[in-house]
This record gives C-alpha cells, structure tokens and sequence, in this order.
C-alpha cells in the first residue's frame, strides 16, 4: 500500500515536470540567496574574530592617558616599580611601497603569550626578534605583497595572522613610526598587594576596557542585519514561487488522495507520504540552493569586504570559507520554508471528505472576516511605523520601524486593489469591461501573495536606489568641496619637504599644509588634522552645523572643528568641549560632514596644532594651482623623483570607485529579489491558469476567442503590476527616508539629504512591467492554445 500510495503520488511530478521545475527553482533560488548572505556574514565575523586575537592584550583593562595623548617611558617604569603589572603597547600604521601596514609593537617580557595569536611565541623567543632590525610576523598573503618593499625589517609568515598586520618588538615599532612613546598599558595581571593606587604613581592615566575585535563586530551589526534583511525578504519571496508549485500540485491531485483514500490509504499514512516527499524535495532544493548561494557569496564577498573596509574600517578577507554551519543552516532553512510553504496544502488533505468531489475550484477567496482581520492587522502596524518614525530612536527601534512599514503595507496592498479595482468598474461601460474587471477582482486571493513579494521587492528597489543614489550625489558634491586643491604631494623626508617647499613657492598659488596625528577622542580612536588659515576652507570646506565666527576662532587656535560622526556619538555640538592631547577643554565651533570616515576626528588651527604635535611629520601638501597642473605635475616628479604627486581627479575617481564597490552588494541583491518575485507571479498565474477553466469556459462559449483571453491575461498581469507599483512608490519613499534619517544615522554616524530621482522610478516601473509581462506571458499563450475539448469538459462533466 506505501509503495502504491508513493508511486501514485510521485507520477505527478512525472506528467508535470515543469511544475517540479518550478518548485525546485523556486526552492533553490530563495535558499541560495538566504545561504549566501549568511556566508559572507558568517566569513565576516570569522574575520573580526580573527581581528580579535591580533590587538594584544584585547580582553584585558588597559591604561589610557587622560586627555587622549601617549604615554611615556617614565610613568611605565613608575608603574612597575610601583607593583603595577603593565605591558606597553604601540600601534601604527606605516607606508610601504607595497601599500599600508598596520604595525603592533609589543613587549615580550611583560605582556602574557595568552594575549597572542598562536605560534608568535614560538617566533617572539628568537634572538632574531629583537636584535639588530628586528622581525616582523606577518601572514603568508602580506609576506608575499611586501616582498619588495623596503625600509622594512626581514618578514616572517605566520597562519594564524591577518592581512595588512605586522608584530614586532616594541622598541622596533617605535623605530618604524618615529615615536618614543606608548598608545597604552595592557594590565596583565593585578597590581601587587601593596600597590599604591593608580591616582598616586600616575594620576594622568585612567583605567577602562579595552577596546577589541567584538567593537568591529557591534559597529557592523547593522550592516550584517541589513543583509540578513535582504536574505529574508528574497527567502520570503521565494517562497512565494513554492506555496504556488505547492499549490497546483496538490489541487491537481485532489482526485488522486480522495481515491487513495477511497481504496484504503489512511490519512495519516497519507500526510506521511506527502511530508516525506516535501521533505526529499526539500533536501534535493536545499543542497542545489546551498551550492548556489556559496557561489553568490563567492561573487559577492570581494565588495562586501570593500564595504566593509570604507565604512567601518573593518577589514575582511576576500575569501570564503566552507563552514559547516550555514551549509546546515542553508538545509535547515531550505526544509522549515517548504514546510511553511505546505502548511495549508497539508491541513486541506488532512481534512478532505472521503467522498469529497474531485473538482477543481477556483482559489478560495478570502472570507470578509479574514479580510477585516487583515485591515486591522495592517493598520496596526503602519501605525506602529508611524509611532516609531515620530519618537523612536536607535538602530533596533529603525530596524523594527522598517519591519512594522514593509509588512503593514504588504498587507494593505490587497485592499488597495480591490478598492481600486471595484472603482474602475464602476467606471466601465459593457460586459466585457465589467466582467473583465469583476474577473480581475475574483483572482486578486490567488495573486495576492505574488503581488505582495512584487511589492516587497519593488520598495526595496525604490528605497535602497533613493538612498544610494542620495549618497552618491551628496557624496560627489562633497568630494567637488573638499578636494579643493588642484594637486596633492607627499615628500619622502622632512629635509625633502623643506627643498619641496622652496621649489613650490613661485610655482604655485599657494602651499597648503596636510598634517595629522592619531588620537584618542571620545575614548576611541580618532585623527586630529591642522589647517592652514586659507580661504580654500573657508570657501569650500562644507559645515553642517557652525557657531559665530567659526573660521576666525579656528585659525587663532581658540576653538576646534569636529567631524560629523564624532559629534553624533559623542553628542558633542557648536558650544561644547571636547579633551584633546595637551588641550583638555578645547571650544567646538562647528561640525564638518565626512562621508566614508569609520573613525573620529578634530581639526584645530595649524599654529594651535604645531603647539599641539611639533613631532608631527610635516611631508603632505594641498597645492592650489592656476596654471597648466599636469605640467606642474611632471615638472614636480622630475625635480623630487621620490615625491608622491596626485592630481584631483586622480583621488576622486579612487574615492567614486570605492564608493561604487561600496554597494554592489545591494544593487545585486535588489536585482536577485526582483526576478525571484517575477518568478512568483509565473507560478501564481499558472496555478490559476489550470484552476480557472470554469471562469473563462462560459465567456469562451458567448463567443469570446481564445486569442482574447490570452490577451486579457496578459493585459491583467501588466494592469496588477502597475498599480502595485504604484502602491510601492510612497512605501519605497519612505523606507529610502527611514534608512537616510534612521538606519544610516546609527549605523555609520551621519546623515544625508534624500533627494528624489524620478527617471528612476520609470526605468523601475518599465523593469516591473516586463518582468510582469515575461512571467504572464507563457501562461497566456497556454490559454489561447487551450484545446477546445478542454473548456468543453467544463460543461460536459459536473464540476
């Protein structure tokens, strides 16, 4: 009887197999793009984790110097004569031929080989890595891009390390960075029991947490929650495609379970069968969808890692890594959405009379109750989004607003068209309009589900596209103002940038310095730049919020400049203080945008600065030039063969490229959700298709070619598409606001104008409309090529 009952079941999928096609694909699709999502989240937080381990001393308190400046050799040796167990550490980075290296000096003797990655102490007790120039321990990929770089000590390679980091010993750090001081002193274990306190032997340190690998993680929270949104909205309609394959199938087998049932097979054994093979096809769907997803994050992981570097500062490895946990995870996902999507199938069957009629119906049309509790439910929500749009704050409270606005406007969207469609009814003159119309209303419970993921896809589209597009031209107009000066020079030596400047002098109009430390701000870390008193800042340099005489007070050193995202998270403004190295209270004038900046920084007058750093390197210069730049430009080179020199555009197409990267990530996955909600409105079709022979036959009969019908079908597909995106439009709007005001504020710390983009909404709406158009179209060819002998049947049989 279960070999029966299977093989009766199974032929289905043998006399249908594009709907096996279908359910698969659909299955798949929405698997892959969940799984790849999750595996480039999964390889990123490996990679912060990995981050984690090479900050030394990383889980343990450290000593900071209060007003955000080093600490010196005197009040380490203070310290530890005094019974305090500390351990200097140093970090910086250093410019290489080969690129950027991020350097960390540390002191074997005293900090703990716990605090390492494993294997250093094998290489930090060779002779090697403190004698003569030292070693640094770098990973195997960094080995191989420094290999011809110079000015370096000799380079060992270790698994273990991450990119673009370098161990040393602390006395050769401080070599390689030109310092003589510490950024900070890790505790590396309690203080002896007749230790003086802290406040005694140096009252100008302070004790905290240190600051580790899981900040990254928390700073990229929601960008990682922004993907794992975008993984659930094209996973949800995804599965769209397998409740209609699902469907088909089991309205088409009506017949087949009540004579299964008819000849003995019981219910149980019935829902057994049918849960087995949901299951099997689940696995099957999960393990291809799996498979593809690994190659989506494979495509996808290189810009995410661009990403996440230009942003956050968080730097990813560009590889991807096959973990077991998303692979099950994938499966898990694969299996549970299957499941949700055979629910109301499988209560039918458990349900079904014996004797019930096999007569295929037209899809059940929501009952007035369902309806109203649908109403309810939707103004809810919106009303929650609303709440929370006027008071709420922060990430959660913008994610849940997102959440509560997508979903209350995917359910009102069937009520939208119903209303508007009865409107145009009313509207209508003559049968034909009026059962069109009638017609178009009776099928909106079997597309709803599919118009729902088109109109979830479509917002997404209009909302991420408004927000990326604001971004990219606040950003280029930003990057017009700040890159001011026609060229950019970087000396290699102090005496080199002095016989620059005296080249430069009757050559250009004007000699900009571009000097700058590391810092500590806010108790993070940031950059403090000085300025030269010049009207290249106070002509372009742009300000989103600015006290009296803001310019004039910066020059004279009374007060300083903040960046935007200082100032929000620290709630600093115009009027406020803020502790600086060697100036604990100095005055806020004003706040200055800085797109594409992870970290803090101030800008203080450039005399207020040489007070300040007068060990700060003095090599990088801003030069405004009237003349011919790029004969200036070969000029310069020829002149200081070691010189650095880039123009303008040179930086702003590097700066519009890394912005581009920034989000392709997004861009692929608006594309991927689009089509996969195509696909769902295919499937809804043709399960209406099949289901809808009683409706059209006697329209056929009245003398209604089926060419016509095919026509109208397509017609209605192009109409629904339409007016969904038309209810999209104010939902994508809104959500474009809600990431600009909202998500973007506490996910990177600024805030950018929404501007609208209008050519955009009608390449979007013709892309909708195509995509609606290609996914009716199979069906209503289907229906003109409808044998005759089939819509006959309607009438010949008892339906």
């Amino acid at each position: 009887m279960i070999r029966a009952g299977l093989h009766a079941l199974l032929s289905h999928w043998w006399r249908h197999p594009f709907q096996l096609v279908t359910l698969m694909l659909g299955l798949a699709t929405a698997t892959a793009l969940w799984s790849g999502v999750q595996a480039i989240n999964a390889e990123a937080r490996a990679s912060y984790d990995r981050a984690a381990r090479t900050l030394a001393g990383s889980e343990r308190d450290i000593l900071v110097a209060r007003d955000g400046g080093d600490i010196t050799l005197d009040t380490f040796v203070a310290l530890r004569r005094a019974g305090w167990q500390v351990s200097p550490l140093i970090e910086g980075r250093v410019d290489t031929d080969a690129g950027p290296l991020n350097v960390i000096g540390i002191d074997l003797f005293t900090l703990p080989m716990d605090d390492l990655p494993e294997g250093i102490g094998t290489f930090g007790g060779s002779p090697d890595f403190v004698a003569g120039d030292g070693q640094l321990l770098v990973s195997p990929a960094t080995q191989r891009r420094l290999a011809d770089a110079a000015g370096l000590p000799p380079r060992v390679s270790l698994a273990d390390m991450p990119d673009a980091v370098a161990y040393t010993d602390i006395g050769v750090a401080q070599r390689l960075l030109q310092r003589e001081t510490f950024d900070r002193l890790v505790i590396a274990a309690p203080p002896a029991l007749n230790a003086p306190p802290l406040s005694q032997v140096a009252p100008t340190l302070a004790r905290r947490a240190a600051r580790s690998g899981n900040d990254i993680a928390r700073l990229t929270d929601s960008f990682h929650l922004n993907l794992t949104a975008f993984g659930l909205l094209s996973f949800a309609v995804g599965l769209f495609i397998v409740r209609g394959a699902i469907g088909l199938a089991f309205e088409q087998r009506r017949g087949v379970f009540r004579t299964l049932r008819a000849l003995g097979l019981p219910a149980r054994l019935l829902l057994g069968l049918l849960v087995a093979e949901l299951l099997v096809l689940a696995l099957v769907a999960g393990a291809l969808g799996v498979a593809l997803g690994y190659v989506i994050a494979t495509l996808l992981l290189p810009d995410v890692a661009a990403t996440l570097r230009g942003l956050y500062g968080a730097e990813v490895d560009g590889a991807l890594s096959l973990r077991p946990i998303w692979w099950a995870t994938g499966l898990a996902i694969a299996v549970l959405g299957t499941a949700v999507a055979a629910a109301g199938s499988l209560w039918k069957v458990a349900h079904l009379p014996l004797f019930a009629p096999a007569q295929p119906r037209a899809w059940a049309r929501a009952s007035d109750r369902a309806m109203r509790l649908q109403a309810m439910a939707s103004a809810g929500l919106l009303a929650v989004a609303a709440l929370l749009g006027w008071v709420g704050g922060g990430l959660v409270a913008g994610f849940v607003l997102l959440g509560a606005l997508l979903v209350g406007a995917a359910l009102a969207l069937p009520m939208f068209l119903s209303v508007t469609l009865a409107a145009f009814a009313r509207l209508s003159k003559g049968p034909l309009a009026q059962w069109f119309w009638a017609d178009t209303r009776q099928q909106l419970p079997g597309l709803s589900l599919a118009l729902m993921a088109l109109l979830l896809a479509l917002a997404a589209n209009i909302g991420v596209g408004t927000m990326v597009n604001s971004f990219r031209a606040t950003f280029t107009g930003w990057l017009d103002q700040r890159l001011a000066s026609e060229l950019y020079v970087t000396a290699p030596s102090e005496a080199d940038a002095a016989d620059l400047r005296a080249w430069l002098d009757p050559r250009v109009d004007a000699i900009l310095p571009i000097r700058s430390v590391d810092a500590t701000l806010g108790g993070a870390p940031g950059e403090i730049f000085g300025i030269a008193d010049h009207p290249t800042y106070t002509d372009n340099w742009p300000l989103i919020e600015a006290g009296p005489d803001v310019r004039d007070r910066v020059a004279s050193g009374e007060a300083v400049l903040i960046n935007e995202q200082l100032a929000r998270r620290e709630t600093l403004w115009p009027g406020d203080t803020i502790a600086l190295p060697g100036w604990t209270e100095a005055t806020i004038a004003g706040v200055y945008s800085d797109y594409g900046n992870p970290t803090g920084q101030a800008m203080v007058g450039l005399s207020r600065f040489d007070a300040l750093f007068p060990e700060a390197p003095d090599l990088r210069y801003g030069l405004r030039v009237s003349g011919d730049t790029d004969a200036l430009a070969r000029d310069l080179q020829a002149a200081f063969p070691g010189a650095q020199v880039t123009d303008q555009a040179a930086i702003k197409r590097l700066s519009l490229d890394v912005f581009e990267r920034t989000f392709t990530v997004t861009a692929a996955l608006n594309v991927l959700t689009l089509s996969v909600a195509a696909l769902a409105i295919l499937t809804s079709l043709l399960t209406l298709a099949t289901m809808r022979q009683p409706q059209l036959a006697p329209v056929w009969a009245l003398g209604l070619t089926r060419a016509r019908l095919g026509q109208l079908e397509l017609l209605r597909a192009l109409l629904l598409a339409a007016l969904t995106f038309v209810a999209a439009l104010p939902v994508g709007l809104a959500l474009a606001w809600v990431l600009l005001a909202v998500i973007n504020v506490e996910a990177f710390g600024w805030r950018l104008p929404m501007q609208l983009f209008p050519r955009d909404w009608l390449w979007l709406a013709a892309l909708s409309l195509l995509a609606a158009g290609f996914a009716a179209l199979l069906p209503a060819i289907r229906l003109s090529r409808l044998p005759p002998n089939e819509l006959l049947k309607v009438f010949a049989h008892e339906r």
